[in-house]
């Protein structure tokens, strides 16, 4: 895995430069991730930590609890509104570096969510959040990354507390197309370990990773008594559609001024329900009319 620990020089750029992000990009093109070493404030994350684990039992007590796969993977919003907006995670300037050098100009964030990985997680199926834009039959090769998704860890991420199991180079398998089940059959997982073996990361709170969001990954069991928040953005291309946009409150407009990274934002006077936003993926409560497993 390839971690870059932030230079003076980059400090003073206010981005990743020369060397390190070569290395970034290189990484993201090759493994389909790269890990940033110490690039957002840990107070910042002290606060979203303590609202995202007050809103856990809010959300879990929705008769559609928004889970992916099983109960201990929850589907989790940050507070979308002051006190809990910090530059640092949603205009990270060393990760806009590196989005804004693989994804062109016109950069723009279209997501602001998350998961949280509940003590007694099970193991998610591989999968890739989304597959090839194109279909597959059309394609002589992987096409260009078009997403990256910036995940920000409110603690320190280790495979104990459920660290996101990685493919490295599945964003390149021409194996998951558009429209296609995004979760990758168990031939394919075979075929693909006897390349590259899939591992879990450990990095510190206050790094963030960068993924091609066609590499295959799987939420892994939480074997910890605390809960793993993990805050998530996706950046875009230009010519990317974007879908619902953001909601913010009227007034935070000038906070997500950026000369590169634009947000996919609606502006709003409402109040915004964010416990109600998230959707869970493929599950099955106990005892539903489908069955059980």
């Amino acid at each position: 895995m390839t971690a870059i620990e932030l230079t003076d020089e980059d400090r003073s750029a206010d981005a990743l430069v020369g060397d390190r992000l070569t290395a970034a990009v290189a990484a993201l093109r090759t493994d389909g991730f790269v890990v940033l070493k110490d690039v957002v404030d840990p107070v910042h994350l002290d606060i979203l930590h303590a609202r995202m684990i007050a809103d856990i039992e809010s959300i879990r007590s929705r008769p559609d609890a928004p889970y992916n796969w099983n109960s201990g993977n929850l589907q989790q919003d940050p507070p979308p509104f002051p006190p809990y907006l910090f530059a640092d995670v949603l205009l990270n300037t060393y990760a806009i570096s590196v989005t804004s050098a693989i994804l062109g100009p016109g950069l723009k964030n279209v997501m602001y969510g998350g998961n949280t990985a509940l003590p007694g997680d099970q193991r998610q199926p591989v999968h890739a959040d989304l597959g090839h834009l194109w279909p597959l039959s059309s394609l002589e090769g992987p096409h260009p990354p078009a997403q990256l998704v910036v995940n920000v860890p409110t603690v320190d991420v280790s495979p104990e507390n459920g660290a996101t199991e990685l493919w490295p180079g599945t964003h390149r398998e021409l194996s998951v197309g558009i429209g296609d089940d995004i979760k990758i059959a168990p031939v394919q997982l075979e075929t693909r370990r006897a390349i590259a073996p899939p591992f879990q990361p450990t990095f510190d709170r206050g790094s963030l990773l960068i993924r091609d969001i066609r590499l295959w990954h799987a939420g892994m069991p939480n074997r910890t008594d605390e809960p793993r928040p993990m805050i998530a953005m996706v950046h875009a291309t230009e010519w990317l559609a974007t879908g619902t946009p953001l909601l913010f409150p009227t007034g935070t407009e000038t906070f997500f001024e950026h000369p590169v990274l634009t947000t996919a934002a609606r502006f709003t006077d409402a109040g915004i329900d964010y416990i109600a936003v998230p959707q869970g993926f493929e599950f099955e409560p106990m005892g539903s009319s489908n069955g059980q497993q």
